[in-house]
């Protein structure tokens, strides 16, 4: 059987996000759905495009309740081929020990990861997530603060994604249904 590559989108306060996934799992999740950013991913996995909305049906909707607030924990397959050896090890560590509501720092992560890479070493990691959100690169924050994030408009969707999930505090003016 021919592996394929399918994408799918969702509305959320953030935007229309764009997810990609293969037969093994989810292979990238965008912020904004461009055909630069469909054309990079299909390249990248270097997967023939296929319409299989069936396939992608249980992670939009997994992701509507994340940002509904109903969904505490993604536990979708994650096809890590667009990832290197380091990266993955580091990511599956995120993905499979930080839990919704959780933080842990950048030098935290690479000393649990087993790598022994340095935290900034971890922050360039946590930048080319190809998975963000649902392998939650925006709960790993600098030992001083929050550190960066380069999924949607920056820090500030970082901020948000924290407050959504109560290791954050919220602002009077928080709002749930309204993005940064």
């Amino acid at each position: 059987m021919t592996e394929t590559l399918a994408f799918g989108t969702v509305e959320t306060v953030l935007g229309r996000l764009l997810v990609a996934e293969t037969e093994a799992g989810v292979v990238s999740l965008h912020f904004r759905d461009t055909p630069a950013a469909r054309a990079r991913t299909a390249k990248a996995a270097g997967l023939p495009v296929v319409e299989a909305p069936g396939r992608l049906a249980p992670v939009l909707s997994g992701l509507r309740d994340y940002f509904a607030g109903d969904l505490k924990d993604f536990e979708f397959p994650i096809d890590w081929r667009l990832t290197s050896d380091v990266q993955r090890r580091v990511l599956a560590t995120l993905y499979e020990t930080v839990r919704y509501g959780e933080v842990v720092t950048y030098g935290e992560l690479g000393d649990r990861s087993g790598t022994g890479v340095h935290a900034q070493v971890i922050g360039q990691v946590m930048g080319a997530n190809p998975v963000p959100l649902i392998v939650p690169c925006h709960r790993v924050v600098a030992s001083n603060g929050l550190g960066g994030y380069s999924g949607g408009s920056g820090v500030e969707v970082k901020r948000w994604l924290l407050t959504l999930e109560g290791a954050v505090p919220a602002t009077l003016d928080w709002d749930i249904s309204r993005g940064p």
